[in-house]
């Protein structure tokens, strides 16, 4: 090994290095990084701060809320990692850490109030006919949610919007896969039901 890497710069061979952390699966992550490996968490960091913002998105409903949620709840896990017993359940340690977050902000803070559902439906160029659009939009999203549960919300925002399969949600979340696969059925029923009822758009959901 020391041959083969003899011709690599410092950057390459670091560059090399969190390729490889990359591949490695939650629990070597969190085994490494209670090592002192900063590196590690780096990759676990990248790996869930997505997911853990549209978690506390679906609790708190406030984008800039979730982000905060998001990353303080990594400090939490940073400072708390060895009471991860299941190191490769991270993934769902950390998600339970960020749901609690984003409850307790709800009890301190119940009259705040913003905007976001996700960061693809924000402002931008069109001009003010196109930004009212997108406004429009994320309101009438951001309603059709407020009459889901969390959990279907947790569901949803993660498999539509994140992308993660059933049994990825299922292991996080910890719940049969099944379960998760209802839970999105009924929230998508529930939110295309809203949009099709709102004034204006035909059954299908469509502007008439």
């Amino acid at each position: 090994m020391p041959f083969l890497l003899r011709g690599l710069n410092k950057k390459a061979f670091r560059r090399v290095r969190v390729s490889a952390l990359i591949e490695r699966t939650d629990g070597d992550l969190v085994t490494a990084a209670l090592r002192g490996d900063t590196r590690a968490f780096g990759v676990l960091v990248k790996r869930y701060m997505r997911p853990g913002y549209l978690v506390a998105l679906s609790v708190t409903g406030n984008a800039e809320d979730a982000e905060d949620v998001a990353q303080e709840a990594f400090l939490v896990a940073l400072e708390r990692l060895e009471d991860c017993r299941d190191r490769e359940r991270f993934g769902g340690w950390f998600l339970t850490i960020v749901r609690n977050r984003a409850r307790n902000l709800l009890r301190r803070e119940r009259l705040r109030r913003g905007e976001g559902l996700s960061p693809e439906i924000v402002s931008g160029t069109g001009g003010p006919d196109v930004d009212l659009k997108r406004l429009e939009l994320r309101e009438q999203l951001e309603r059709g949610m407020e009459g889901l549960s969390e959990v279907r919300r947790e569901v949803l925002l993660l498999h539509d919007l994140e992308g993660w399969k059933h049994r990825e949600i299922a292991e996080r979340l910890g719940m049969p896969d099944g379960t998760v696969r209802s839970h999105l059925h009924f929230a998508r029923r529930h939110l295309r039901g809203y949009l099709e009822g709102l004034p204006g758009r035909t059954p299908s959901g469509e502007e008439s």
